[in-house]
């Protein structure tokens, strides 16, 4: 039984109780399914006689296989006498079959591919480490960029420039260079920024330019100006639209025969990438739970083809959570072998990214 908790998103509501099946029946079904995710082909009687471990008769197979197909968690291709499994025996599977494997990196190893020096590194150094560990492509859904600050730092540069250091609640760090109409002394710089971050930090940009405008003449002249452009700045930085999903390695699915062997399939999938929307709203809707969370093809709206499943997990910032990542492959994948990943990779993001904030 998996250790993880599973989710599922499903058109209709399934019209059967796994325990309506038997032990018999139970290790048949895992075993058809571990067979064709190991050898992607139909599997026979045959191979189920000798890889079950069960001492039962071909005909008494045969007899299990039917029911198993009535009940719609497997499917007999035209072109072969062997069974495949369907989103619906899939779901029995990671439900309540499937065994976790241990992962095959340490964690150590994980969490030295995380770029942590700032928090959009890190998701997108999460987004590669999912799709190199899982060999399929990693997603991460970004946190909501805030439209407040935590508090903002001017840096002296060159000529009349001044660098302007903008830090949002969540440790996103944002940059932007300041032309200014005068000098300004390193002095003045750390005065400015500190009555900012002391009047102003935490309050929506609005609300800072009307509370700007009553104070501005309470104020010495000399700063004034560089306030006025340091909001205006920070205002537009934190309002400009940024890639709401990272992906990566979506290469990998061409190589996927169970995607690649159709066009319009591949046409589909990348379809998907490339409007984000549906993942958008699938990932964030995972967000709300706990755990790892696995959506079969075929049961979600969001994802409507049977052929892929999306293995993720909610990730924190001290504590709370803001986003979701995960690893999108085809329905045929090792399951066993993604989960960990998945799991371990949101927990190191969750502390990488409360080291930040």
């Amino acid at each position: 039984m998996s250790v993880f908790g599973v989710g599922r998103c499903r058109k209709e509501k399934v019209q059967y109780n796994h325990r309506m099946l038997d032990r018999r029946a139970q290790t048949l079904l895992k075993t058809l399914i571990e067979r064709y995710i190991a050898d992607g082909t139909p599997v026979g009687s045959r191979t189920l006689s000798k890889h079950s471990g069960l001492d039962l008769s071909p005909a008494t197979i045969r007899n299990v296989m039917s029911d198993l197909e009535e009940l719609g968690l497997i499917a007999s291709p035209h072109t072969s006498a062997g069974r495949v499994p369907t989103p619906r025996g899939y779901r029995v599977f990671v439900d309540t079959l499937l065994t976790v494997a241990p992962l095959e990196v340490s964690q150590a190893e994980i969490r030295g591919q995380l770029l942590d020096d700032e928090p959009q590194r890190v998701l997108s150094s999460a987004a590669s480490l999912l799709s190199s560990l899982s060999h399929f492509a990693g997603v991460v859904l970004t946190p909501r960029r805030s439209a407040v600050f935590r508090q903002v730092e001017f840096l002296r540069l060159s000529g009349r420039r001044v660098l302007l250091i903008i830090v949002t609640p969540e440790g996103d760090v944002q940059n932007r260079i300041l032309h200014t109409e005068r000098d300004y002394t390193p002095s003045q710089l750390v005065e400015a920024a500190n009555y900012i971050n002391q009047n102003f930090a935490g309050l929506e940009f609005e609300a800072i330019r009307k509370r700007l405008q009553n104070e501005l003449a309470s104020l010495r002249d000399d700063i004034t100006s560089l306030m006025q452009s340091a909001v205006e700045a920070s205002g537009k930085a934190l309002t400009e639209k940024s890639d709401p999903v990272v992906i990566s390695g979506e290469r990998n699915l061409i190589g996927v025969t169970d995607l690649s062997d159709n066009m319009e399939r591949m046409r589909r999938l990348f379809d998907l990438f490339e409007r984000k929307t549906g993942l958008m709203q699938l990932l964030d809707a995972s967000s709300h739970a706990q755990g790892v969370q696995i959506f079969i093809g075929g049961e979600s709206d969001l994802v409507p083809m049977d052929q892929v499943s999306l293995v993720v997990a909610p990730y924190q910032a001290d504590g709370r959570i803001v986003g979701t990542l995960g690893v999108i492959g085809p329905t045929r994948m090792a399951y066993e072998r993604v989960i960990p990943i998945v799991d371990i990779t949101a927990k190191l993001v969750s502390t990488a990214l409360s080291h930040n904030s």
